[in-house]
């Protein structure tokens, strides 16, 4: 099989392609048929050796993908050869071939393409883990969301109308903001020419939001911050801008305000029971067509590089996805 494999760590235009023995399912495992597999920004990280949990090179890169079964290990009954699809890996997916675990992978939901399906499991896993069970959304509540045109930001932006919030997008071109709008925001504010804090403090009569969701980090993350409601909620998803944040603690307590970590991954495989049915509500939605998988850049194996540039660069809107077929 060909596989784009990381060597040693750096830039993703290190990356090489190369042909690997096909990989074989142990058992509980699947062995799947890669079609579609989903970038996303811990991808970069990742592959610079600068992600949370350091991955040894070489090995190949990847986390989530969408295909076909083509053989099952010892103990998987509720898969068989033949189904359609969507896994999460620990690494692999960017290969023609890749093993999965049985108990996290899902089946391609109805009226999904491959495409959809190998952008769905990491960034709206992790929306929706984030509203749902880290900032306890309801009904009624405002929703900022920085970023809201990326790969994780757009499904915030989508799983937050779903729940009954009002949401405002916040991002760095207009262009951006009217695809926020496109998937349900009700208001919108381009960083890059407005302040955020002020402008969310407008639209708010001077409340500021409940629930602030950030994966860019930086100095948006402070004024997104200083921009909280009492008892707000602040959700550090990521760091797409590069800087981590120092939040002040004294803003913290006067708002008795809460800065949430979210790291969706672990807490999927720390409670199963939980993420099958957050699974269970998502495919739900997309059959009420409540949630659309929105793929707007799709590349073949072989262009990875202008792929990941579409992250890189920040410029991509919704998910970026790797074909290998």
């Amino acid at each position: 099989m060909r596989a784009l494999v990381c060597n040693e760590y750096g830039p993703p235009d290190s990356l090489t392609i190369e042909e690997q023995q096909d990989p074989v399912p142990g058992p509980g495992q699947l062995l799947i048929d890669v079609k579609a597999a989903g970038i996303n920004f811990p991808d970069v990280l990742s592959i610079a050796g600068k992600y949370q949990v350091k991955t040894p090179t070489p090995f190949i890169a990847g986390n989530e993908a969408a295909g076909v079964v083509s053989a099952v290990g010892g103990d998987v009954s509720h898969f068989a050869v033949g189904d359609k699809v969507i896994v999460t890996t620990r690494g692999g997916t960017f290969a023609e071939k890749c093993v999965a675990e049985a108990a996290t992978s899902m089946p391609l939901p109805d009226g999904l393409t491959f495409e959809q399906g190998a952008g769905f499991a990491v960034t709206y896993g992790t929306s929706y883990h984030a509203l749902k069970q880290s900032a306890n959304l309801t009904a009624g509540e405002t929703v900022l969301v920085l970023g809201a045109a990326g790969g994780v930001g757009i499904t915030a932006v989508e799983i937050a109308k779903a729940m009954g919030a009002r949401v405002i997008a916040a991002a760095s071109t207009n262009e951006k903001l009217v695809f926020a709008q496109g998937a349900g925001a009700d208001e919108a504010i381009n960083y890059s020419h407005q302040p955020l804090k002020e402008s969310v403090k407008a639209l708010t009569d001077g409340q500021g939001v409940d629930v602030v969701y950030d994966p860019v980090g930086g100095e948006l993350a402070m004024q997104a911050f200083r921009a909280t409601a009492w008892q707000g909620r602040y959700l550090v998803i990521g760091f797409a801008c590069g800087d981590i944040p120092a939040f002040p603690a004294n803003i913290a307590l006067l708002k008795e305000a809460s800065i949430i970590g979210v790291w969706w991954g672990t807490w999927a495989a720390r409670n199963p029971k939980l993420q099958t049915q957050n699974v269970s509500e998502m495919t739900a939605m997309i059959a009420d067509g409540k949630l659309i998988p929105r793929v707007t850049e799709t590349y073949l194996l072989d262009d990875f590089v202008d792929a990941f540039k579409a992250i890189t660069e920040r410029r991509a809107l919704g998910k970026v996805v790797l074909l290998m077929t």
